[in-house]
């Protein structure tokens, strides 16, 4: 399982709320970014020296991401940092951070959150998005900002692991997060024993394995919420290391120096990409309905033939589909849960999925969901349930509104007994 913290892989970051003269272009200094030498920059940045060409620069990742956006805008530029009174040697040093115009620089309007982290590769993240959305929450837990204002403020990138939730954003980001360990080539001789190297297992396969190679080490009946995530973050490192054994493979492979091997090597990215994407929220069921099975508890999940109105598919609903179209079973023995891996704007799917149950539910592994979201959900009747770990990263009250897994199946089972 993940062990990582933030410092293995960043080691500064500063951000704020962007000011009138930092997103205006008519009152912006020229594309420039003032304040971070407060924020104790220099010491990840570095001290650019007088004078002409003695400039710092850096390659940046620059990404805009909102809650409302599948996924993230993301553009490679380069940014120098550098004194703007470089050619002024008797006057004291004012260190900026200067950008070209490009589609996320853009995107900036005052008020927005901007986060500016150096990578141990010696890249630059900066990203930018709305205030009080659910993205710069979770940036904020990644990268332990606690105050924020228009003036750039440090972060404490001691305070937090890297729950696999919170990784996955990163990712998203455009940064890999993977180191190897120690027992990465003895994972790998046990999958290629299970499943040789031909080709990818189905998902179900590959979590059945992952579940067996851990049962030792969980109780899925005494801490199910435990036992979710430890599943969840115990595939997740095996993909990868099996997914590196065939990434590599590959790539000794090659592809052609033409216009044919460059369409070739794109369609393999995507197709990484998107195998990393779908598997995630197929894992994520897979073992919601084996704790559901370890618990006894009576349930259906959505199928061609199993619907609700308008051919809904609820991806779980308790006890049966049947007891739903049957109009003399009790309403209120009905529960109905969706489950996603990230939340963002799809979880108003769930609300229409079955109408006969008005009160829902929705498990995700989503750490720091804005809170402008979560009152949106309670007033639609929209019940979270989140894993235990991800619990601290929603302030106080949000958390008060939370079922974790274990005091969901312990509901479940009330209402079935």
């Amino acid at each position: 399982m993940f062990t990582d913290k933030i410092t293995d892989y960043f080691e500064g970051v500063a951000a704020k709320y962007l000011s009138v003269v930092d997103a205006d272009p008519e009152r912006s200094n020229g594309h420039e970014i003032g304040g971070l030498p407060a924020a104790g920059a220099k010491s990840w940045l570095g001290t650019p020296g007088k004078g002409e060409g003695q400039e710092i620069r850096y390659q940046a990742q620059q990404v805009y991401i909102s809650d409302e956006l599948d996924e993230p805008l993301i553009y490679e530029s380069s940014v120098s940092w550098y004194d703007s009174r470089r050619n002024k040697p008797a006057r004291s040093p004012e260190y900026r951070l200067y950008y070209e115009d490009s589609p996320v620089t853009l995107q900036f309007k005052p008020g927005d959150f901007l986060l500016i982290a150096k990578h141990r590769d010696g890249r630059l993240l900066m990203v930018l998005a709305p205030p009080q959305s659910s993205v710069e929450k979770q940036l904020r837990v990644i990268f332990g900002l606690s105050e924020i204002d228009e003036d750039f403020n440090a972060g404490n990138l001691e305070s937090s692991m890297l729950l696999l939730p919170l990784r996955l954003l990163l990712e998203t980001l455009g940064f890999e997060l993977s180191k190897p360990a120690a027992d990465d080539g003895t994972w790998l001789d046990r999958l290629m024993a299970e499943f040789g190297d031909k080709q990818f297992p189905s998902t179900e396969r590959f979590s059945t394995f992952a579940r067996k190679s851990l049962e030792n080490e969980v109780d899925p009946l005494r801490f199910p919420d435990k036992t979710l995530m430890a599943w969840m973050e115990h595939e997740e490192k095996l993909f990868r290391i099996y997914e590196c054994h065939f990434v590599m493979k590959r790539l000794d492979v090659g592809f052609s120096a033409d216009s044919h091997g460059v369409e070739t090597f794109i369609s393999y990215s995507l197709s990484v990409q998107n195998r990393r994407k779908s598997r995630v929220g197929h894992a994520f069921e897979g073992h919601i309905r084996n704790l559901f099975k370890k618990h006894a508890l009576k349930f259906e999940q959505g199928a061609k033939a199993l619907v609700t109105e308008n051919s809904a598919r609820p991806d779980f609903l308790f006890p049966s589909f049947s007891a739903y179209h049957d109009k003399t079973f009790p309403t209120e023995s009905l529960i109905m849960l969706g489950a996603k891996t990230t939340c963002k704007d799809r979880w108003r799917q769930v609300l229409s999925e079955a109408a006969r149950i008005e009160s829902k539910h929705l498990i995700t592994m989503e750490a720091a969901i804005s809170e402008a979201q979560t009152n949106e959900m309670v007033a639609h009747k929209l019940q979270l349930v989140i894993p235990t770990a991800m619990h601290t990263t929603f302030n106080e009250g949000q958390r008060a509104q939370l079922l974790d897994v274990s005091g969901f199946i312990d509901m479940v089972k009330s209402v079935q007994r």
